[in-house]
């Protein structure tokens, strides 16, 4: 999807003819020449602790787009466990893998951040994640069928609440509701699922990647969605969403798209936003809209909704407009919410994880791999106090700061 965006093919030659799309390529893309021929590789890592994955990857119909020399993998794998993909088996890639990200960060004119990409519910996502967070800004998606997907997942927010600065939260539950309920897809597939991933972190990384109006890049993104350093967890929501079926009979309003951006069956997080409030959220359009246009929709619907935004932070939703559409569509939104709502999240993983946990079931594999069993008392004494803290958010109020006012002057 990102390669029809900026008119390159599978070899990563530009066949485009939109002036656009060619230039801000640089974003995610170094220009090579060969043989008199130009071309654009990713500046991507692709990282796996056993070579099956990144093997299929390299023989598949991309597979020539990426230099040779980012594929980091190992031997045996993690095996679902995130002691062996945090302290072992991870542990002897963690130089490798620094210094294919190293190369790739030389490469840049002005480095940004980084964008990670890993599951929380396996061994190499959910252990070896943690590697380059210590100087990295993350992206990240959960996307895990193993058993013991609540301790990883667990283990692996309790590092990312320190080392991570702003995550996008993506789960499988989600992606397999708007396949099979709104997409009328019987028997949704991984390239299924990855095309709706792929649809949001286009929208995501937009205004990076093409000018527009009231545009933003990662230091403003994270500056306006993030009011505690800890509450960094957003859902990301696209619109529209709709089957093949019906899509000529669909016509979008921009009222229409912003509604459905806050509605729960366009979020990519399997919780209702109606049962928290939003702290902040920001929306990138694309296609022609106006600008105007745009901040009343939001306007308009932050009046008819205000129960479900505080009001304690003024102008808590930005608005960003590219006018480049994406592929095959005229119009489309993505939104980035940071709603108190995320901890539905994470008291449906911590419940399971809390019941294995009491029991001592399956921890031998990870103490085996030298983990302290303190270690997994630390991660739910932390996530029990993330979820204690949004409620704290969700339920203050602008009264708070009057009577918090009347007691510094009774003092």
């Amino acid at each position: 999807m990102l390669l029809a965006e900026h008119g390159l093919d599978y070899d990563g030659a530009y066949k485009g003819n939109d002036p656009l799309q060619f230039q801000r390529v640089g974003v995610y893309f170094n220009e090579v020449e060969h043989g008199g021929v130009r071309r654009y590789v990713p500046r991507s890592t692709q990282i796996d602790l056993e070579a099956g994955v990144c093997n299929r990857l390299r023989s598949g119909p991309i597979g020539g787009l990426f230099r040779p020399d980012t594929f980091v993998t190992g031997e045996p794998g993690a095996g679902n466990n995130w002691a062996r993909g945090f302290y072992t088996e991870g542990a002897e890639l963690i130089d490798p893998l620094l210094d294919t990200i190293r190369r790739q960060a030389e490469a840049c004119d002005t480095l940004q951040g980084f964008q990670l990409i890993h599951s929380l519910g396996g061994g190499t996502g959910a252990g070896m994640g943690r590697v380059p967070r210590s100087d990295a800004r993350h992206f990240f998606h959960l996307v895990s069928e193993t058993i013991v997907e609540p301790y990883n997942a667990m283990l692996s927010v309790h590092q990312l609440l320190d080392t991570s600065d702003l995550t996008i939260c993506i789960d499988n539950e989600a992606l397999y509701n708007i396949t099979s309920g709104t997409l009328k897809i019987k028997s949704p597939t991984f390239p299924d699922l990855n095309e709706l991933v792929a649809k949001v972190m286009c929208g995501v990384s937009t205004s990076l990647r093409f000018p527009g109006q009231l545009n933003g890049d990662l230091r403003k993104l994270g500056m306006n969605l993030i009011p505690f350093p800890r509450l960094h967890f957003l859902m990301p929501s696209y619109a529209p969403f709709y089957s093949s079926a019906s899509q000529s009979y669909q016509g979008l309003s921009i009222p229409e798209l912003t509604q459905a951006l806050f509605d729960r069956k366009n979020l990519l997080v399997a919780c209702d936003p109606r049962f928290g409030r939003y702290l902040t959220a920001a929306t990138i359009f694309r296609g022609k809209v106006a600008s105007r246009e745009a901040e009343v929709a939001v306007h308009d619907l932050q009046t008819r909704d205000s129960q479900h935004f505080v009001e304690w932070i003024p102008d808590n939703v930005s608005v960003s407009l590219v006018s480049v559409p994406p592929v095959g569509q005229k119009l489309s939104a993505t939104a980035l919410s940071n709603s108190t709502a995320v901890q539905e999240l994470f008291q449906r993983t911590l419940g399971t994880f809390s019941a294995m946990y009491k029991r001592g079931a399956f921890l031998h594999w990870y103490t085996g791999e030298g983990m302290d069993p303190m270690e997994f008392s630390e991660a739910e004494s932390n996530i029990q106090d993330l979820i204690a803290e949004y409620q704290q958010y969700q339920e203050a109020s602008a009264n708070d700061d009057e009577a918090y006012e009347d007691e510094i002057e009774d003092e």
